[in-house]
């Protein structure tokens, strides 16, 4: 798709997976139209970030408007609720969303059910038994919300979880009660990347080796005295494994082999996602 396709006036959504090219053509849509660039990615929004997550340059963001990028604390609770709530204010100017972060996407465009906060002692008991025994966390679900969510991914087992136990309704009982959504899907100029795998993987490759030789160790370095791995911010793609190294764990060679393995495989995932759950999005190839 040519940029001269792209609508001018409708707001454009642009997922895809990581390393996909998603920004430049964000930027270039910027830049086209004066629009904001509002960030659509879980990771980004940390501010102990920047080079691990592929935020904006400090460059890029002067040159263009760039909003809810690394406004979060590493401690800071943060969830697609969160992002929902946010992203409101920006919508009643020209703007182009953009992020891999399909679950935000889906709120925004099908509704986000107003599920209450979990209390800090319902978490602290989560935490304990998602790394003692998923399993039982598993079993514990109800019927409804255990064959709605994917079971085999911890994080949303944890959150169904949570929602039980602090407010005895299952999610998918919160989730049948969801609100109109902010933009309809109709409404939206919605963009999904679709790159060929092999060339997806190099760039993955390619771009470690680029924030490495920028100091992404040196940014692991500062957040190594605040590091706790169950904490959101600790799921940056390669944060783990440059810690690892860090704490002498793993040669450095080896940390970077494993954190582009875990690239790899997190746009694998989210590949599967825009397949599933983004159909009837516009497939663009990348440029």
């Amino acid at each position: 798709m040519r940029l001269a396709q792209i609508s001018r006036e409708a707001p454009v959504l642009i997922a895809g997976p990581t390393a996909s090219g998603k920004s430049g053509l964000a930027m270039d849509l910027a830049a086209r139209d004066g629009r904001v660039i509002v960030n659509a990615d879980a990771l980004q929004v940390y501010g102990c970030w920047r080079l691990l997550t592929a935020r904006p340059s400090m460059a890029d963001e002067a040159a263009l408007p760039h909003v809810m990028y690394g406004h979060v604390g590493r401690d800071q609770p943060y969830s697609v609720g969160h992002w929902l709530r946010e992203v409101r204010a920006w919508l009643d100017r020209p703007v182009v969303i953009v992020g891999g972060t399909g679950l935000y996407f889906l709120a925004l465009t099908e509704g986000l059910a107003e599920v209450p906060e979990t209390p800090p002692t319902v978490r602290a008991e989560a935490n304990a038994l998602r790394l003692g025994d998923l399993a039982a966390m598993v079993a514990a679900l109800d019927s409804q919300t255990a064959a709605r969510i994917d079971l085999a991914n911890p994080a949303r087992v944890q959150r169904a979880w949570e929602v039980l136990r602090a407010t005895g309704r299952g999610l998918a009982a919160w989730q049948a009660d969801t609100p109109a959504p902010l933009i309809a899907r109709k409404g939206a100029e919605a963009l999904v990347l679709r790159p060929q795998v092999a060339w997806l993987n190099a760039r993955i490759d390619r771009r470690f080796d680029q924030m490495i030789a920028q100091g992404a160790l040196e940014e692991a370095r500062a957040e190594a005295p605040f590091w706790h791995p169950d904490r959101p911010s600790a799921r940056a793609i390669g944060a783990p494994e440059l810690i690892a190294h860090l704490r002498g764990d793993l040669p450095l060679a080896a940390a970077v082999e494993a954190a582009k393995l875990a690239s790899r495989q997190y746009a694998k995932r989210q590949r599967t996602w825009f397949r599933n759950r983004m159909r009837d999005w516009t497939p663009v190839p990348p440029s």
